[in-house]
C-alpha cells in the first residue's frame, strides 16, 4: 500500500495534508516575523540619516537622493534576496545555520577539524551523514591543501572567531543605534527637549531590556510577531503616501544606472557615505543563523512576500519626502509620518527596536554557547529559560557584559551616526566570512565546479569589500568600537582556544598506561573502596595522568571506576538514543569502564535527567550484552588485561558475529535500576551505586614551559590563567554537590 493509500484509509486526504503542511509553513513564517526580522525591519530609522552625515548634501537635482536609493535596492536585492534567500540558506547543517553551521560542514567534510578527541566512531552519527557524491578534482584539491598544511587550517580558525567576534560586536551596537533612533523621534514633536534626556530614556530602555532577559523571550514573544507585522505593514503604507504625495517619479531610481551617476557626481564623498547605505541589510545574516528555529521555506515566504516588498516601499517613499524636504534630512524617517499616524508609529517603532535588540541579544547567547561547545571560549553559565523552545538560553555574565558595553557606547557616543558607522563595519565583515566559507563549501561540500565557486565570491565579495572599504574610511568617527570589541573577543577565544589545545596534548602525551597502574597495586597497598567513582577527562583512550598523580598520592580507588569523557561532536545536535559510548578498560574483574558522553555544539551539556542513573544503566545494558557475547561465542578472552574494550574486546569475536560493533551505544533514557539483575556484575554495580557516587574532578594549572617565547609564556601563564581563575568552574557546570566532588590538583607544564 503506498502511502496516498494508507492516509486516504486513515481518512486523511492528500489534499487535506497539503493544507495541513501550508498551513504550519505559514504559521512558521508569521512566528519568524518577530524573531528572525526584527532587526532589518527597524533599519529605516537610520539609513538615510547616517547616508547623509558626512559631506554629502542633497542638491536640487535629486541625484543624490536617486542614487542612494538605487544602492539600497539593488544591495537589498543582490545580498538579501539571491546570496541568503537563494544560496546561503541551502547550505544548512542538519537544519541549523549561522557561520558555525558553515564551518562545521567543512570540518567534517575537509577534516579541519578542532576539537582535539574526536573518533572515528563519530562519523557513524545519524548527524554526521555528509555527501555521497564523489570528490572533483577541485574538491580533492582544497581538501589536501588544508591537510598538508595547517597553518591554512589555522588561519580559517581564525577568519571564522573575526566574523564570529564582528557578531557580537554587532549585539553591542545594535540594541543602542536601534534603541537610541526609536527614541530620539519624540524629538520631532517636542523640540526642546535636550539630547541628554534622549540618552537618559534610551538608557532607562536599555536597562529594563537586558534586566528581564533572564525570564526568557518566550514569555513575551506573543507579541513579537504582531508587533514587527503591524510595523511593517505601517512603513509600508507610509512609503506608498509619500510616494504618491511627494514625488510619484521615484520608482526612477530603481535603475541601476543611478548607481554609477551617483558615484561619478559625488566622488569619493559618495563613495564613503555608502558605509550607511550598508545598513539597509543589517540582520540579513540573521535570517540564516535562526535557520534551526524554522525552516527555510518559511523564512523565505516571509522575506518574499513581506519583509521585502514593505522596506523597499519604506525606502522608496522616505526618499520621495527627501527630494522635496532637502533640510530635513537628520529627522526624514518621523519628518515624513503623516501628522496624524505619528504617535501610534512611534510607539510600534519604539517597541519593534525593542523587538530587533532582543533577538540580537539571543543570538548573542547562542554564538558565545556554540564558542564555548567547540573550546573557544572560556566555561560560562548557561541558562536554559524554556522546556518548550528548544534553544532559548540566557547567559548571565555574557547578558551583563553586553548591558554595560551598551551603555558605555550610548553613554560615549551619543550619535546615532556615529553608531551607524560602527554598525556598518561590524555586518559588512561577518557577511564578507559567510561569503568566503559558501565559495569553500560549494566546492567542497557541494561539489560544484571551482567557476561557480569564484562567480559567487567575486559577485557577492566584490559588493561586501566595496562597504567594507567604505566602513573602514569611517573607523576615526566610530568604526574603531567594533574593531576593538572582536580583536578583545577574538583574543580571548584564540587564546582560550590554544591553552585548551595544549592541555589536551599534555594529557595525551602523559596518559598512563593499563600495566603501569595494575604494577602499582602491591608496591602501594591498592584499595577498592565502595562506591562509583566518576573520574572526568578529555581522553577518549587510555588513563588520564590526572588519575595517576591521583592513586600515586591516595593509593585507593572506588569499587567501580568510570572515566567519564563529555565531548563535543561537530554537528549541531546528538540524538539522545547515540549520546553515550560505553566501554570496558582493563579486566573484567577490576570493574572499570569508559563513557564517552557526546554532545552536538548546539546541544545542552547540563543535563535536565538523571545522568547517574543513566550511566549505570547504559553500563548494566553493556555488560549483560557483553555477557550474551560470550555465551554465545564461547570466547573467554575478558580477562586478560586489555586497554580499552572499544579497541580491543573481541576483535576477533565480533568479526565472528557481524553482529555486534566495538563500542555499544546506548540511549539516554532513565532506566530502572530496581529489578533483579541477571549477572554477578551488575549486581555488584547497582551495590556500587548504592554505597554512592564520586565525582573526581581534575583542577589543573597550565604553566608554559621555561624555554617558551615570552608571547607564549604571556598567553598561557597570563592570559589563559586569568580566563581560568575566572570561569565557571567544571563542577558548578555539571551541576555536581559539594558533597560528592573531589578535586585533585595537578600541574601541566605545556
Amino acid at each position: 500500500m503506498n502511502p496516498s493509500e494508507q492516509y486516504v484509509e486513515h481518512g486523511i486526504s492528500q489534499q487535506n495534508l497539503k493544507r495541513k503542511s501550508c498551513a504550519t509553513v505559514l504559521t512558521l513564517a508569521y512566528q519568524s516575523l518577530g524573531v528572525v526580522y526584527g532587526d532589518l525591519s527597524t533599519s529605516p530609522l537610520y539609513v538615510y540619516k547616517t547616508t547623509f552625515s558626512g559631506k554629502l548634501r542633497l542638491k536640487e537635482d535629486d541625484e543624490e537622493i536617486f542614487g542612494v536609493l538605487s544602492f539600497i535596492f539593488w544591495t537589498f536585492t543582490i545580498i538579501a534576496l539571491f546570496k541568503y534567500v537563494f544560496i546561503v540558506m541551502s547550505a544548512d547543517d542538519n537544519g541549523e545555520g549561522g557561520t558555525f553551521a558553515l564551518y562545521s560542514l567543512l570540518c567534517r567534510h575537509a577534516r579541519l577539524s578542532i576539537l582535539p578527541n574526536q573518533q572515528p566512531t563519530d562519523a557513524q552519527l545519524s548527524s554526521y551523514a555528509t555527501e555521497n557524491s564523489e570528490d572533483t578534482w577541485q574538491s580533492s584539491f582544497l581538501k589536501m591543501f588544508f591537510e598538508k598544511h595547517p597553518r591554512f587550517q589555522k588561519g580559517l580558525l581564525i577568519f571564522v572567531l573575526l566574523g564570529t567576534c564582528m557578531a557580537i560586536g554587532d549585539g553591542v551596537i545594535t540594541p543602542a543605534i536601534s534603541v537610541l533612533s526609536a527614541v530620539s523621534g519624540v524629538q520631532v514633536k517636542i523640540n526642546q527637549l535636550h539630547d541628554n534626556y534622549v540618552v537618559i530614556i534610551s538608557c532607562i530602555i536599555l536597562v529594563g531590556l537586558f534586566s528581564i532577559q533572564h525570564h526568557g523571550t518566550h514569555r513575551v514573544a506573543f507579541m513579537f510577531a504582531p508587533v514587527v507585522a503591524a510595523w511593517l505593514l505601517c512603513i509600508s503604507g507610509i512609503g506608498i503616501y509619500n510616494i504618491f504625495h511627494w514625488n510619484p517619479q521615484i520608482y526612477r531610481a530603481l535603475s541601476p544606472v543611478y548607481m554609477f551617476r551617483f558615484l561619478k557626481a559625488t566622488g569619493t564623498e559618495g563613495w564613503m557615505s555608502l558605509s550607511g547605505v550598508v545598513l539597509s541589510i543589517t540582520g540579513v545574516e540573521t535570517m540564516y543563523a535562526d535557520l534551526g528555529h524554522f525552516s527555510a521555506l518559511s523564512i523565505k515566504i516571509a522575506f518574499t512576500c513581506l519583509v521585502y516588498p514593505c522596506l523597499i516601499l519604506a525606502y522608496m517613499g522616505e526618499a520621495a519626502f527627501l527630494s522635496k524636504n532637502h533640510s530635513d534630512i537628520q529627522r526624514s524617517f518621523y519628518k515624513a509620518i503623516p501628522e496624524t499616524v505619528f504617535w501610534p508609529v512611534f510607539i510600534v517603532a519604539t517597541l519593534a527596536a525593542v523587538i530587533g535588540s532582543q533577538a540580537v541579544i539571543s543570538a548573542t547567547f547562542s554564538i558565545i554557547s556554540q564558542c564555548c561547545a567547540l573550546n573557544c571560549f572560556p566555561r560560562v553559565k548557561i541558562v536554559h529559560t524554556s522546556s518548550r523552545i528548544y534553544g532559548q538560553i540566557y547567559v548571565p555574565e555574557i547578558n551583563w557584559l553586553l548591558m554595560c558595553l551598551c551603555l558605555a557606547v550610548t553613554i560615549g557616543l551619543r550619535d546615532t551616526n556615529m553608531m551607524g558607522h560602527a554598525y556598518g563595519l561590524a555586518i559588512t565583515t561577518v557577511m564578507f566570512v559567510t561569503t568566503c566559507l559558501m565559495t569553500l563549501v560549494i566546492v567542497i561540500v557541494w561539489k560544484q565546479g571551482i567557476i561557480k565557486a569564484l562567480a559567487c565570491l567575486l559577485l557577492f565579495g566584490s559588493i561586501e569589500l566595496l562597504y567594507i572599504s567604505a566602513s573602514i574610511c569611517k573607523v576615526p568617527e566610530g568604526g574603531w568600537i567594533p574593531l576593538v570589541l572582536s580583536f578583545i573577543f577574538m583574543g580571548i577565544m584564540f587564546t582560550w582556544n590554544y591553552g585548551t589545545m595544549k592541555k589536551h596534548q599534555f594529557d595525551v602525551e602523559n596518559k598512563v598506561s593499563m600495566s603501569k597502574i595494575l604494577s602499582l597495586g602491591p608496591c602501594l597497598g591498592m584499595v577498592r573502596v565502595p562506591g562509583i567513582g566518576l573520574v572526568f577527562n578529555n581522553l577518549t583512550s587510555g588513563i588520564p595522568a590526572i588519575f595517576g598523580h591521583f592513586v600515586t598520592n591516595l593509593p585507593a580507588f572506588h569499587q567501580v571506576l568510570v572515566f567519564v569523557c563529555a565531548k563535543s561532536i561537530q554537528v549541531p545536535h546528538v540524538g539522545e538514543n547515540e549520546r553515550l559510548v560505553i566501554s570496558r578498560i582493563g579486566p573484567k574483574e577490576y570493574h572499570m569502564f569508559r563513557c564517552i558522553v557526546r554532545y552536538g555544539y548546539k546541544d545542552m551539556q547540563q543535563e535536565n535527567y538523571n545522568f547517574e542513573n543513566n550511566m549505570v544503566s547504559a553500563i548494566i545494558q553493556f555488560v549483560e550484552k557483553e555477557e550474551d557475547i560470550r555465551e554465545q561465542t564461547h570466547e573467554l578472552s575478558m580477562d586478560d588485561a586489555m586497554e580499552d574494550l572499544g579497541a580491543s574486546y573481541s576483535q576477533h569475536t565480533l568479526n565472528r558475529s557481524c553482529c555486534e560493533k566495538k563500542h555499544v551505544q546506548f540511549s539516554s533514557v532513565s532506566g530502572n535500576l530496581e529489578g533483579p539483575p541477571h549477572k554477578d556484575e551488575s549486581l555488584q554495580i547497582l551495590q556500587a551505586k548504592e554505597s554512592g557516587v564520586t565525582y573526581i574532578l581534575g583542577h589543573s594549572y597550565a604553566e608554559a614551559k621555561r624555554p617558551s617565547s615570552m608571547l607564549k609564556k604571556f598567553a598561557i601563564d597570563v592570559v589563559f590563567a586569568f580566563l581560568s581563575k575566572n570561569c565557571r568552574d567544571p563542577d558548578i557546570v555539571l551541576d555536581v554537590a559539594h558533597t560528592s566532588l573531589l578535586e585533585v590538583g595537578m600541574v601541566y607544564h605545556v
